[in-house]
């Protein structure tokens, strides 16, 4: 593999930051992505005057457990898996004590503390967090009236599989949220379980036509709408992401 500065996709990012422009909405999506996005994938996309009385929740791949925690404002017990052992031993923590120190890097090896505090107002004993893999799901998770998986499809071997689980998670009229910027890499996905992002038989493959044709015989599209986030990797570099975030509601077809 040759040198980044080498490839194709370093020439069309330079080639574009030195005579290009970027689209205006950039700055707003920019100044959107400050909030956290882990609590407006919950926020904007949950429609929570449809959720019965008794609700159950499954965040898949809820990393560090802010949407977890979110889920239980309206939820009365939600279920956080991640496949990180890491993450599920920081949101069990958040659990516990409510809040965590930790850091974040400044500039080189110089960092700055910090705190991480669940929103009051949040019923951590509505929640539990446990370690598992989204394509190997047991059935005795039981089912849902909410599944929400925030930026994870594109960061599965195998998308489909995971996807192909969901009918028997979800109740009839559940809610399914997916966000995701569709970055499909091979380090994460092999190339053939890509949901889009290539040509086939000359003609564009896009992630939500796949996602379509894969859940449309037991949900349907409800709205879709775009999510930006910032990741921040040091005082003066951030990742701006835009997740497209669709909410599917399952119907009433039989497995």
């Amino acid at each position: 593999m040759p040198p980044y500065y080498e490839t194709t996709r370093a020439e069309g990012e330079y080639l574009l930051l030195h005579y290009g422009e970027l689209p205006r909405t950039v700055g707003a999506s920019i100044s959107t992505a400050r909030s956290s996005f882990p609590a407006r994938c919950v926020s904007q996309c949950l429609e929570t005057r449809r959720l019965p009385e008794s609700a159950r929740a499954l965040d898949l791949g809820c990393a560090v457990g802010r949407s977890t925690f979110e889920l239980a404002r309206h939820c009365a017990e939600v279920i956080g898996i991640d496949y990180s052992k890491r993450f599920i031993n920081l949101a069990g923590r958040l659990q516990d004590q409510g809040s965590l120190p930790f850091q974040t890097v400044e500039e080189g090896d110089l960092t700055q503390p910090r705190y991480a505090v669940v929103p009051s107002g949040i019923d951590r004993n509505r929640v539990r967090f446990q370690r598992g893999d989204a394509l190997n799901l047991p059935a005795s998770l039981g089912t849902f009236d909410v599944v929400l998986m925030a930026n994870l499809i594109d960061r599965l071997r195998n998308p489909r599989r995971c996807l192909e689980q969901l009918p028997r998670l979800l109740n009839r009229g559940g809610q399914l949220i997916i966000t995701s910027p569709y970055t499909w890499l091979a380090d994460y996905t092999p190339r053939r379980h890509w949901l889009g992002g290539f040509v086939r038989q000359g003609r564009p493959v896009k992630t939500l036509d796949t996602l379509r044709q894969i859940l449309s015989p037991y949900f349907r599209l409800v709205r879709r709408r775009d999510l930006p986030f910032l990741i921040r990797e040091h005082g003066r570099k951030f990742q701006l992401g835009i997740a497209e975030a669709t909410l599917w509601r399952r119907n009433h077809v039989s497995l």
